[in-house]
């Protein structure tokens, strides 16, 4: 059990981290190895670095101070965030972990799906979601569109609900998953069609397939996927509101202050479980 766990390794994961560490709270940071300060080739207006630093070696100096002042750090993908009682599990590509509170310092993906009707029908048969909406396709067709551990994850939440999942790899490497309710398609999507909700997914090839839902679950999770599976409503990545789309064990009053809002591409969101009672705490910080 920890008392904090910190999913991403950037500036201001480390940050929080240092300062939870300091204040003898028991860290444990979690992050995937990638980052976007790779593509910095010189940093010269970061403080401490007179002759400036690669984006890249400043992103491991950072975990390796971590490391330095005792934090438990593992290169592990996060898959799932799931509240249990008074606690939270953070699930991985290899192992659980258990905390009392998460803070999700993932920053956002610049790279969007581009097909042709991926906007138009966000919320009208496309989700980011398989345990939030899952249940709406209750013994209907869906189709999952991405090919790594993240979306067999989604996949995983979703066959004891739906009817028929198809595993659509946008021309990409198929994932090694097994299960009389799966397929994979390998071809590339040309457009999605529907009318009122998402109807039809059109390949280059000319082919088509009839599906009730989509799933978008490309790459790897980052903080706006996170986000929308404990329930924070999202608009352009700013938080607009909470909904609450999980239970637990022990559901008490759920508290979100919907004066703190701003957007997830620079900011870090904190959970946290008092110890009174089972509510649950989301403040975003600024970094």
């Amino acid at each position: 059990m920890y008392d904090v766990i910190i999913i991403g390794a950037g500036p201001a994961g480390i940050t929080a981290g240092l300062y939870t560490q300091r204040g003898n709270l028991k860290t444990l940071i979690i992050h995937n190895g990638k980052t976007s300060l790779e593509n910095a080739n010189k940093i010269e207006n970061y403080y401490g670095f007179e002759n400036g630093i690669t984006g890249k070696e400043l992103y491991f100096q950072g975990i390796r101070q971590a490391q330095n002042i005792g934090i438990d750090v593992k290169n592990e993908e996060v898959i799932k965030i799931e509240m249990i009682e008074k606690s939270f599990k953070v699930k991985t590509t290899k192992n659980e972990y258990i905390s009392k509170t998460i803070i999700i310092a993932m920053g956002t993906k610049k790279k969007t799906l581009q097909i042709d009707g991926v906007k138009q029908f966000e919320g009208r048969g496309i989700s980011y979601c398989a345990i939030c909406d899952g249940f709406f396709y209750r013994n209907k067709d869906v189709a999952v569109i991405g090919n790594g551990d993240y979306a067999i994850s989604e996949v995983n939440d979703l066959l004891p609900v739906v009817n028929k999942i198809t595993i659509l790899t946008n021309g990409k490497t198929a994932p090694d998953i097994r299960s009389e309710k799966v397929e994979i398609n390998n071809r590339t999507i040309k457009k999605i069609f529907g009318h009122e909700k998402v109807e039809k997914i059109e390949f280059d090839d000319g082919t088509d397939i009839n599906v009730n839902g989509i799933f978008i679950a490309q790459g790897t999770a980052d903080s706006t996927d996170i986000a929308k599976k404990i329930g924070l409503v999202l608009e352009n990545n700013k938080i607009k509101g909470y909904k609450s789309t999980l239970t637990t064990p022990h559901p008490g009053p759920i508290s979100y202050n919907k004066k703190i809002t701003g957007n997830l591409k620079n900011s870090i969101i904190f959970f946290r479980f008092t110890t009174t009672f089972p509510e649950y705490s989301i403040i975003l910080f600024k970094t």
